[in-house]
């Protein structure tokens, strides 16, 4: 339900803006604005699930939902576009319910797990983005975020009847048994995370390797208005689409190949793709075009997020895995935060291709750096 609410908000908030006078560039700090929010608030929130527990964190989550919703139900001039962005800071659906499988999933079995979570949120995006362009043509945007905010409330309902309240095996955080604070605003039981192996080799790929992609996401309402002259209702078939693909590959192929094939190499597999993915997308003319380009695009995607995920968790105790998936959560919401500043500036002056392009170098040579290093990663934490 949360997701279908969030694909429902993806699918009415462009054309409530445009339809407020805002341009590519405004549309961009709007987005920016949000990234910072949540680049500041998921850190936070994942040490917040370490010390209350994973079904904490997930109502809140819920609940900023349903008043972020609202807010965007009664926006109706560009200072309350922005301020309805203020609970985003909470919302933190997807890496609340990563923070509920990691804690009840075995380490060889998490990346499968973590994959058929994608499924579910695959159905939710399926059901939400062409409901949203559905309720946003016939009944307006306000209608479609005040349906998005029933249906983040009621998600609020399901995780608090049936999500376990403790989700941890091992309920004594690593930090605390060497006389750590156990605050959730402590900065350096965050940051230490880092300087566990691997963690940083990880984390730099899942940057520098996401930053294209995450322009590209980023600006794509602006390109589905723009380059591919799109309305709501076909903007929305189009994200049904994309949830089918990433609910195929994510429940159904990502669990046999990480049964078959370590985690490094997937890895490598993913960033190859994604550089050929950028390639393609550099030479698309048309919807069709990217339609095709979807596939491998989901599958490179998918395997990427929920592989580097999986590593980053398996590197820390299971005490810590809530304030690593929020530091993931950080870098999408990084990516969020720079993408659109420069997804903004790359549209108008060398317009849809040079996304491509750049998605297509950056991650040749994201490819090459791991193949040089073998793409090893340290052996997992018990």
């Amino acid at each position: 339900m949360g997701c279908l609410a969030c694909s429902v908000l993806s699918s009415v908030e462009q054309y409530l803006a445009r339809r407020l006078g805002f341009d590519t560039i405004w549309f961009g700090y709007l987005q920016t604005t949000v990234g910072v929010i949540q680049l500041l608030g998921g850190p936070i929130y994942g040490r917040f699930a370490d010390v209350f527990g994973a079904r904490a964190a997930l109502s809140v989550s819920c609940l900023a939902s349903v008043v972020y919703f609202l807010l965007l139900a009664v926006a109706d001039n560009t200072f309350m576009l922005f301020v309805h962005k203020l609970p985003a800071v909470f919302m933190h659906v997807l890496p609340g319910a990563q923070m509920v499988v990691a804690d009840l999933s075995e380490n060889e079995k998490r990346a499968d797990a973590l994959g058929k979570l994608g499924l579910c949120f695959g159905i939710g995006m399926i059901a939400g983005s062409s409901l949203g362009g559905t309720l946003s043509t016939r009944f307006g945007e306000k209608f479609a975020a005040s349906f998005a905010a029933v249906g983040s409330f009621v998600s609020l309902l399901l995780v608090l009847n049936f999500i376990p309240k403790q989700t941890k095996i091992h309920t004594v955080p690593e930090s605390n048994k060497k006389g750590s604070s156990n605050s959730v605003f402590n900065l350096g039981e965050i940051t230490r995370l880092m300087k566990f192996p691997g963690v940083a080799k990880t984390f730099t790929v899942k940057i520098i390797s996401g930053l294209p992609a995450g322009i590209f996401q980023v600006m794509f309402s602006i390109i589905a208005i723009n380059f591919f002259q799109l309305k709501a209702e076909q903007n929305g078939y189009l994200m049904a689409y994309f949830g089918i693909v990433q609910m195929v590959i994510q429940g159904a192929v990502i669990g046999r190949l990480t049964s078959r094939f370590s985690e490094s190499s997937l890895l490598m597999l993913s960033v190859g793709i994604s550089s050929l993915v950028g390639l393609a997308q550099a030479m698309m003319t048309n919807v069709f075009h990217f339609c095709l380009i979807v596939i491998p695009m989901m599958f490179s995607l998918s395997v990427f997020n929920v592989i580097t995920d999986s590593m980053l968790t398996k590197s820390v105790s299971p005490s810590d895995t809530g304030t690593m998936l929020g530091l993931c959560a950080s870098v999408q919401s990084l990516l969020r935060t720079v993408g659109p500043t420069i997804g903004g500036f790359l549209y108008e002056a060398y317009g849809v291709p040079s996304f491509g392009y750049i998605q297509c170098i950056i991650n040749a040579a994201v490819f090459s750096f791991l193949l040089n290093t073998g793409g090893r990663s340290q052996p997992n934490r018990p």
